[in-house]
């Protein structure tokens, strides 16, 4: 033959397929006509599509080796799909907008999507960590045909119109001669198979949905909107495919007694000014059982009492948050003849029957402490 395609694309003639497509699609970047509308670029363009044509088919490869021509033998001419026209249209794209074709049918096996389930723990779980059954409705492989998705005895029989490649093929006319486009075939929707008779217990999609219960370990020191993974617990793909993942979304509920900020727990405990001056320990049922919360003498209102490792356990590391107890300091408001006596002699004993009081710029009360203790400020 007076063509060398080996020379036109410039490899070598033990080069491998993928040498072979990188050569050509160097070639056609350079040569496309729309790069360069010189009509001896063009006659070039038309070399290279054809030796690529033939390279890069096996059969046609082993023809040429063999000294024949395998463009003359499968039809093709120079105004045809070979020589002349443009045939490897998905090549040409890829090498100018880097996408490469998915040829052949795609499979009925796909990965199931991801799930997620929300599930409520009380404080004392986060906290320490616990056990939960949940009941969860995924899909599951259908039993009845196991993920084929065809009715027992029967099987998935090759499409009769792409004839098992997944797609089919047409050739119109365009600025840069006849190409070929595929699209996915309408009969298979790109599989390649189709299946006659459904299962009837999946309809063919070989999953069905049911309901499951499984045990969720929480671990110790999980929060609102914390996310707990199980591997392969979620929906179960298409044709049987791989399950994917569940996700366990925990909601912490509110506590009657103490509002949890980070790792650290809080709670406001009232006693009376006398209790306050004197001092006094109060009683709180804490996450760990009952402990006495020691009011100094002396105490003032705002004032916060740490309990150091009485919080949450940390999610990552050791150790626990403080629970800490934020002192309220009440006035009585109505006092009866001889309790206002007994003030009024303390108060003449302490020199306070007309105190002159203490300003200062921008001191804040008492609601404005908490809510700064709370922001952390």
């Amino acid at each position: 033959m007076a063509t060398d395609y080996y020379a036109v694309l410039g490899v070598r003639r033990d080069a491998s397929q993928d040498e072979i497509k990188k050569a050509f699609r160097r070639l056609a970047r350079e040569l496309h006509p729309d790069v360069n509308p010189d009509p001896k670029t063009q006659e070039r363009f038309k070399e290279i599509n054809a030796a690529y044509e033939v390279l890069s088919d096996p059969q046609k490869k082993q023809v040429y080796d063999l000294g024949g021509d395998p463009l003359s033998q499968a039809g093709g001419g120079a105004g045809g799909f070979g020589a002349g026209g443009f045939g490897n249209f998905s090549d040409i794209m890829d090498a100018f907008f880097g996408t490469a074709s998915q040829r052949g049918p795609r499979s009925r096996t796909r990965r199931g999507q991801d799930a997620m389930i929300r599930i409520e723990v009380e404080l004392d779980e986060a906290a320490f960590g616990t056990t939960k059954d949940i009941q969860v409705d995924t899909a599951v492989v259908c039993n009845t045909c196991n993920g084929e998705g065809a009715a027992p005895g029967t099987s998935a029989q090759t499409c009769d119109m792409c004839r098992g490649r997944g797609e089919v093929s047409q050739v119109t006319r365009s600025f840069l001669g006849q190409v070929m486009t595929s699209r996915p075939c309408p009969q298979c929707q790109g599989f390649g198979t189709v299946v006659p008779t459904p299962c009837p217990e999946c309809a063919g999609d070989g999953r069905i949905r049911s309901r499951r219960t499984l045990t969720v370990k929480i671990p110790a020191g999980v929060d609102n909107g914390t996310r707990i993974q199980l591997a392969g617990e979620g929906e179960v793909g298409p044709g049987g495919g791989p399950a994917g993942d569940l996700y366990v979304e925990i909601h912490e509920l509110p506590h009657p007694t103490f509002q949890r900020r980070g790792d650290d727990l809080h709670c406001t405990v009232t006693i009376p000014m006398t209790a306050a001056a004197l001092g006094t320990k109060v009683p709180l049922e804490t996450l760990d059982g009952m402990e006495e919360v020691d009011i100094r003498p002396g105490t003032q209102s705002g004032q916060s009492i740490p309990l150091h490792g009485r919080g949450v356990t940390h999610l990552r590391g050791g150790g626990r948050g403080d629970l800490i107890v934020h002192v309220e300091v009440t006035t009585p408001t109505k006092l009866d003849p001889e309790q206002e006596r007994l003030l009024r002699e303390l108060a003449k004993m302490r020199g306070e029957e007309r105190p002159q009081g203490q300003f200062q710029p921008g001191q804040q009360g008492l609601f404005s402490r908490l809510k700064d203790a709370f922001n952390g400020r």
